[in-house]
């Protein structure tokens, strides 16, 4: 009996450290759309309410989609320069309709190759 609950262990314990190794920043799931048009919130909108209710801040890793619920997880890839981040969505947008998403600033920033564009080509990925 002591070896099977060894083994038990044993067997968990592998798992458990196989799923913390497929999270994190190179997670890959479900693609929503690709060549999407993205683009940042202004520093304007620092301070205010996000439509879940949040405070909005230009520092953290969010966005805003139209239908997306709030709390998806996205990996929003740049495709002319193949570097992506993870965002959650706590806001409706964008308001043009030639956008997708709207960004974060940090989120925009850490994967644009060019920081005096406003729109980049994105892929977009659901995480959950």
């Amino acid at each position: 009996m002591k070896q099977g609950c060894k083994l038990f262990l044993a067997f968990i314990t592998i798992i458990l450290v196989l799923a913390s190794c497929s999270s994190g920043k190179n997670s890959s799931g479900k693609i929503y759309k690709k060549n999407a048009v993205a683009s940042y919130y202004s520093d304007k909108f620092n301070g205010r309410k996000t439509a879940n209710g949040e405070k909005f801040s230009n520092t953290k890793l969010t966005a805003a989609h139209r239908t997306l619920p709030f709390g998806t997880k996205l990996k929003i890839t740049n495709v002319a320069n193949n570097e992506s981040v993870i965002v959650e969505i706590n806001d409706r947008g964008p308001h043009k309709k030639s956008r997708e998403i709207d960004l974060s600033k940090k989120a925009f920033m850490d994967i644009t190759d060019n920081k005096n564009h406003g729109t980049l080509t994105v892929n977009i990925e659901l995480l959950k």
